[in-house]
């Protein structure tokens, strides 16, 4: 048999490595989610648009935390049929919803923080609360919308065997819904990749001018982070993206060699693991960007270690 011919082609192999780094990342996650939470439920009740837009981060993340026991099973090769199901159907949805929605909320917060900067009183109306949670509920459907057909839509019975992947359970319609569902999420991650650059960018310019009338250590300190904010959004998701349009031409069989099909998937795989460790930095852009969170921590930690010393004093 030729190597082209895909009908032998074992593309779905050679997993169980990526589970590794999967379980590393869903603890972090998974704790640094739950401490997220735990802060924001203790805030003040007033809210601003960059607490809402975190806040919805942080939902989207555990959708992310609900998926990936779930995926390390199916990797790890372990998973009853039935779970392999509900994967493709549910769980590997949810990793992509998560995905957008953290593009598109970290693409508010980065707009939010450079209109506070411009301290424009044309735009003061799109930084209310009000507006932040309207848009916020509007990205949920539109999300929603793209996402759960891929969920609903009625798949195929094939064979039970031991290397399958999610597109060979679906109908042709699935097919051509998965394919226009990533050409629409693709285009959502070019827009708000422009929207977090160009905001990051201006940010940093407003900083650079405000130099020598604010702290210039100050300034400088902020500059890295946004800096580093950018680099780390560049190195989760954009590998990924340009992974994914390949990836899936190859899915609906426009690719047919099989070394690349294969390479094609694995680079799939490696890319998807940098996207999904945004689960990990979330965490980090919460405790910079949100004041209240950040001191809700700082104060709980200066406050254990003031009780710890009170606790050696007595001793003594």
């Amino acid at each position: 048999m030729p190597l082209s011919n895909t009908s032998h082609c074992s593309i779905y192999t050679q997993l169980e490595p990526f589970t590794y780094f999967y379980y590393l990342i869903f603890l972090i996650g998974f704790i640094g989610s739950c401490f997220a939470l735990w802060a924001f439920t203790q805030k003040d009740q007033k809210q601003k648009c960059m607490s809402i837009y975190l806040i919805n981060l942080l939902t989207a993340d555990f959708l992310l935390t609900l998926a990936l026991p779930v995926k390390i099973i199916v990797d790890l090769g372990v998973a009853p049929w039935k779970l392999m199901i509900f994967h493709c159907q549910v769980t590997a949805c949810l990793i992509y919803i998560n995905m957008y929605l953290s593009i598109i909320f970290l693409g508010f917060v980065s707009m939010d923080r450079c209109l506070q900067l411009m301290h424009s009183s044309k735009l003061y109306r799109i930084q209310e609360p009000g507006f932040a949670k309207m848009l916020s509920a509007v990205v949920w459907i539109m999300v929603l919308l793209i996402m759960v057909p891929n969920m609903v839509i009625p798949i195929k019975e094939i064979e039970e065997k031991p290397s399958v992947g999610c597109i060979d359970f679906k109908t042709k319609f699935g097919k051509d819904w998965h394919v226009f569902t990533n050409f629409i999420c693709t285009a959502i991650f070019l827009n708000f990749s422009a929207i977090i650059l160009i905001s990051n960018f201006l940010v940093v310019r407003q900083l650079y001018r405000n130099k020598y009338s604010d702290s210039y250590a100050n300034v400088k300190k902020a500059q890295v982070n946004i800096l580093l904010i950018t680099a780390g959004y560049i190195m989760c998701f954009v590998p990924y993206h340009i992974v994914r349009i390949p990836y899936t031409l190859s899915q609906r069989d426009a690719i047919t060699d099989c070394f690349l099909k294969q390479s094609l998937f694995k680079a799939k795989e490696s890319t998807l693991l940098f996207a999904v460790s945004n689960l990990c930095f979330d965490p980090i852009l919460y405790f910079y960007l949100s004041k209240s969170f950040r001191l809700k921590i700082t104060g709980t930690f200066t406050a254990q270690k003031e009780t710890m010393a009170l606790t050696r004093e007595r001793e003594h």
